[in-house]
């Protein structure tokens, strides 16, 4: 499954060999990554070289579950415990027994539920709606969020000690424009990809189509890039794709590398200064990680390490 999670960005790799060593483990992973970067994907190849690999894994959106409903769907319910519940059922953790759950968009869940979850990833216990009794399952939470948690937390839409309890490994998932470096590697494998899955001759890219895609900034992340190399697979199958052939939120897009990331003053600037608000400003917004800060900042960790000793950044 790790095949499928495909980039040889230093930052993707990075994510990569973490994801490999957490998956042979069995404890709470946390993915975090905006929309369309592949969370579920990861997930599924946590499961699939873990030592649960043989045993159930059972996805739950929970943005998708209704409020009056979540309680039931995660933890299940008995016979006659609310209007329409006309028999007993398991819920998704009593049947992933032995395996895996991915609570996608975790965040959503209603806070009154959260302190159950809570319960169950410090005891393994699950009491279903209406029951008296627990019971004991074993399984593996994998969660992910597009969402900033502590922002949330904040703002007393999500559990700090929850947090905390689902962010033993978190694994950071980087968005298609802070590894541009695999866009066309990506591009080369959805391409031959839906040549095959469609049985159509393959098409490739002129280099100036190439250009203005790697100078595009996927909003919508792998998801995006992978439903228009389908749409470019069948409507173009065979051919050389030019610039005028890609869609119009491409083309009416200028490339990132044509645009000034800032207008100089005409009374010019303080570089260091500059360079000291940028570091301050990628520390504050990463709540300190350093890691982090650097991939905003398109340097090493080494280099914002030097340079934030060199100014006396704490």
């Amino acid at each position: 499954m790790f095949e499928r999670l495909i980039g040889q960005s230093p930052n993707f790799e990075a994510l990569l060999r973490s994801a490999r060593m957490v998956a042979a483990t069995d404890v709470t992973v946390l993915i975090v990554g905006e929309t369309g970067t592949g969370k579920e994907v990861l997930a599924h190849a946590l499961k699939q070289h873990s030592p649960r690999a043989e045993k159930p894994f059972i996805t739950l959106n929970c943005a998708a579950l209704p409020e009056s409903l979540a309680e039931s769907e995660l933890f299940g319910h008995r016979k006659g415990a609310f209007t329409g519940a006309v028999g007993n059922q398991l819920g998704r953790l009593q049947a992933a027994d032995g395996g895996t759950v991915f609570l996608d968009e975790v965040d959503s869940l209603p806070v009154a539920l959260q302190a159950k979850l809570l319960r169950f990833l410090e005891t393994g216990e699950v009491q279903p709606v209406g029951e008296t009794h627990t019971s004991r399952v074993d399984v593996r939470i994998i969660a992910a969020t597009n969402s900033n948690l502590p922002d949330k937390i904040q703002k007393g839409e999500f559990r700090r000690d929850l947090f905390y309890r689902l962010n033993v490994v978190p694994l950071e998932i980087p968005p298609l424009r802070e590894r541009m470096g695999d866009i066309q590697v990506l591009l080369q494998h959805f391409m031959g990809h839906f040549a095959t899955e469609h049985r159509l001759p393959e098409a490739s890219f002129s280099k100036t189509a190439l250009g203005r895609l790697a100078g595009y900034a996927w909003p919508g992340n792998v998801r995006e890039l992978r439903n228009v190399c389908e749409r470019l697979s069948i409507l173009l199958a065979g051919r050389t794709i030019e610039e005028n052939n890609l869609p119009p939120e491409i083309m009416n897009r200028m490339p990132a590398a044509q645009k000034p990331l800032f207008d100089l003053p005409e009374f010019g600037i303080d570089l260091e200064k500059v360079e000291i608000d940028l570091i301050r400003q990628a520390l504050h917004r990463t709540n300190g990680n350093r890691s982090r800060s650097a991939r905003l900042l398109g340097i090493s960790r080494d280099t914002l390490l030097y340079r934030m000793q060199k100014y006396g950044i704490s």
